[in-house]
């Protein structure tokens, strides 16, 4: 039986977070420590002490998830992981659990990463949908051909499980296709609380300047496999991994396809690693057969 560590994104986040590891774990301390020097600001004061607002900031809200991802797992005796995978910023996490990334380099690229995709969202107005009830080829093709029609950026961005998709792109392109979906058939489609669209070509910028800072950055070989988003797939390969880390930004998170690829390689038994449950929640919507726990 293969044991995977999966990874949270943002939208796990919240007060509190970590403040137990880092009353009790002098090297949680040392770790948050070392986190607030790298990022020039006290990410602990806010995860800790911090207004819901102030957390909700993709520039703190992003280190933040990572900090605490890092931590737990720091924190399980022992961890080996058979694969790993990370959901959008996640992603990161997964790479500094196999080995990939240092924690250090990896802090820097996701403070990097979350800046550069607030500007994006500053240049580009826009936003994300949440659409249930509604099969993935159907949300595609509406997707495509809200496009075709209008102009306006709209795509396929969160493949969580079966029955809920979430897609991103323009204000307008959303609010269109978010009535074709309910006309339909979703249950629902709703437009999401978050800073702009996430995982569509409108991250562009956001993407060349990623780009720039992970070409500076030593990927060394990994200790286990990681299954990427934009593959949903075992990737191994270090220059493999750093492209398709880059793509990422751009393209869709293919959650319920890499779940399933790990299922399909031998993976029984999951643990969420970080703050949080909603990796549980989906993977057994995708296969009610695993086993699933956190270390959070």
């Amino acid at each position: 039986m293969k044991h995977a560590f999966v990874f949270p994104g943002q939208g796990s986040q919240h007060i509190g977070m970590g403040k137990e590891h880092y009353e009790n774990s002098a090297f949680a301390k040392k770790l948050f420590e070392q986190a607030n020097e790298i990022l020039g600001f006290r990410l602990s004061d806010i995860m800790f002490n911090g207004s819901e607002d102030d957390l909700k900031q993709t520039n703190v809200t992003q280190p933040a998830v990572f900090m605490h991802s890092m931590i737990a797992f720091k924190s399980i005796d022992d961890a080996r992981p058979d694969m790993v995978a990370g959901h959008s910023l996640g992603e990161f996490s997964a790479l500094v659990a196999n080995g990939t990334l240092s924690f250090e380099d990896a802090l820097n690229l996701v403070s990097i990463r979350a800046q550069a995709m607030q500007k994006a969202c500053e240049i580009n107005p826009s936003t994300m949908a949440a659409v249930l009830g509604l099969a993935d080829d159907k949300v595609e093709k509406i997707c495509a051909e809200v496009q075709k029609e209008t102009g306006e950026i709209v795509v396929p961005a969160n493949y969580n499980c079966p029955g809920q998709l979430v897609i991103s792109g323009s204000i307008k392109g959303i609010d269109i296709a978010c009535e074709r979906m309910k006309m339909a058939g979703a249950k629902r489609a709703l437009v999401l609380p978050v800073g702009g669209a996430f995982h569509s070509p409108l991250m562009e910028p956001a993407k060349k300047e990623l780009k720039a800072a992970i070409e500076k950055i030593t990927f060394h070989q990994p200790t286990a496999h990681v299954y990427q988003n934009v593959v949903a797939k075992a990737v191994y390969d270090r220059e493999e991994i750093k492209e398709n880390l880059i793509e990422q930004l751009t393209g869709a998170v293919r959650w319920t396809q890499s779940v399933q690829s790990m299922i399909k390689d031998g993976a029984a038994k999951f643990t969420e690693v970080g703050p949080g449950k909603v990796l549980q929640g989906l993977i057994l919507k995708i296969d009610n057969s695993m086993i699933v726990s956190g270390q959070n």
